[in-house]
């Protein structure tokens, strides 16, 4: 094995988890559930996304949140870039159907461009490359609790009958889902927050592996539906092209746009890789929820988008990491990046 990875570009980022990801597709695919198991297994992906965003929440430091307000022009920039940016150039997308993309498949990419960013793989890329970490943990966990109102209602309103599931209901579900578990775990962390935080390694497995497990059920519910004949593999290619284009136009933006508003360089790492990026934990079962289902067809977009982000930020962390200090910044926020022990996950 080592043999054949030294044959292999040293940029090349290799994650063992992307590899889980495409076999638990394959899975759903071959062996999808019905019936009785995918009520069961529904029953238990809807558990484990409530145990995930309870876990964020009892991480969260509440005065590293509240520390984090002092830095609002940067969260007002990361929220600008995820709910404004990232919105108008998925609705400017819509001049590719049917030409690129079909309407299904477009459905799917401006759901991409409504969802939250991520949480640990923004810190875990911002700690790489030696920027301000502290800003990116609060950047992605105010996305988050955002996103649970601003990405179902911008879903009614720019997806229309697309996102059929939308209703004041659906919006409960989400919130009963996501924030309910996530302020469960801020109000536990006095008594469980030292627990977490010795066994981060394991909870990390947990992540994902949650993650995992709503995976084979979008895809399992996908293939009983019968919707994956409507998808080509001329189309899939066209998709992939198109959500490059997505994120390089997105971290072109952020990076050079926070240079432009005056951020320094810890600061400006934590705006790329936080307002970049969308977040697979909080898109899946809010899909579930607007698309019914058809929301294995509708997450399959985000789900290529979060692969690929894994891979190109993996490589411009590492290149920001060799970045030469700035006098300001030296014992900042690289100090805080080199205690920092974070590995990425499927946020």
């Amino acid at each position: 094995m080592s043999r054949r990875t030294t044959l292999l570009p040293s940029w090349l980022p290799l994650d063992p988890y992307i590899l889980a990801l495409l076999g638990t597709v394959g899975l759903g695919a071959l062996l999808p559930a019905s019936g009785a198991a995918a009520d069961l297994e529904e029953g238990a992906s809807t558990a484990v996304i409530a145990l995930l965003f309870f876990l964020y929440g009892a991480r969260l430091s509440t005065r590293e949140a509240l520390d984090g307000l002092r830095h609002w022009r940067l969260h007002l920039t990361v929220l600008g870039a995820t709910f404004l940016v990232f919105p108008l150039l998925g609705l400017a997308a819509r001049g590719l159907v049917p030409a690129v993309l079909t309407p299904e498949l477009y459905s799917g990419f401006l759901f991409l461009c409504l969802v939250p960013s991520t949480i640990q793989s923004s810190i875990a890329f911002t700690s790489i490359a030696r920027g301000n970490v502290p800003a990116a943990i609060c950047a992605g966990s105010f996305s988050s609790l955002a996103g649970i109102v601003l990405t179902p209602l911008l879903a009614a309103a720019l997806l229309g009958g697309d996102a059929g599931g939308f209703s004041a209901d659906s919006l409960a579900r989400i919130v009963l889902q996501l924030l309910v578990p996530f302020l469960a775990g801020q109000l536990l962390r006095p008594w469980v927050g030292g627990f977490l935080a010795r066994r981060r390694k394991v909870l990390g497995y947990v992540d994902r592996g949650s993650i995992l497990l709503v995976v084979h059920t979008a895809f399992s519910q996908g293939m009983v539906a019968g919707i994956w004949h409507q998808v080509t593999p001329a189309r899939l290619g066209l998709l992939l092209a198109v959500e490059a284009v997505l994120l390089a136009v997105m971290l072109t933006l952020t990076g050079y746009g926070a240079r432009r508003l005056g951020f320094g360089r810890e600061d400006r790492i934590a705006i790329q890789f936080a307002g970049s990026k969308k977040s697979l934990a909080a898109g899946l079962p809010m899909a579930s929820v607007l698309f019914g289902a058809h929301a294995s067809l509708a997450v399959l977009p985000l789900m290529l988008f979060h692969q690929m982000q894994l891979m190109v930020c993996a490589v411009i962390a590492k290149r920001r990491s060799r970045d030469p200090e700035e006098p300001a910044a030296a014992g900042g926020a690289a100090g805080e990046a080199e205690r920092a022990t974070v590995v990425p996950d499927p946020a």
